[in-house]
């Protein structure tokens, strides 16, 4: 499948499940919403998860986005890019995921309140530069 089909396809969803590679080799899925920015789709995650732990020792990874049916799917792999932890409520990392909240859900009620639960979280970003994709788009 043509990668720029597949971004388009995904770029038009924000919910799929992240595909990581697990210590002893086998594939872990999460859940996960995400937002797309040109081939980059950025996740929310924290720093405790197996899925961070997992990106961590090895970043490829893959995004599976299913469609209006179960029969029309794209799976974009490539490789995932971890930020530092949020660490103070104005850091870079912070902002970013205000960005990416706003990107995906809009304005929050209390901004002061999602940055503070940021760095509680330990919230950090996934960015997974897809290089490949494949799928049944029909």
């Amino acid at each position: 499948m043509e990668l720029g089909r597949a971004l388009a396809f995904a770029a038009g969803r924000q919910h799929g499940a992240l595909v990581t590679i697990g210590r002893d080799g086998r594939p872990q899925l999460s859940m996960v919403v995400y937002a797309l920015d040109g081939p980059v789709a950025r996740i929310s995650v924290t720093q405790d998860r197996v899925k961070t732990a997992n990106l961590r020792r090895d970043p490829r990874a893959s995004l599976y986005v299913v469609g209006d049916t179960p029969w029309v799917w794209a799976v974009l792999e490539g490789t995932a890019e971890l930020s530092d932890p949020a660490a103070v409520p104005h850091d870079a990392v912070t902002e970013e995921l205000v960005e990416l909240y706003r990107t995906i859900s809009g304005t929050h009620p209390d901004w002061d309140e999602y940055r503070r639960a940021m760095v509680a979280e330990r919230r950090l970003v996934v960015r997974l530069r897809a290089t490949r994709a494949y799928g049944i788009l029909t």
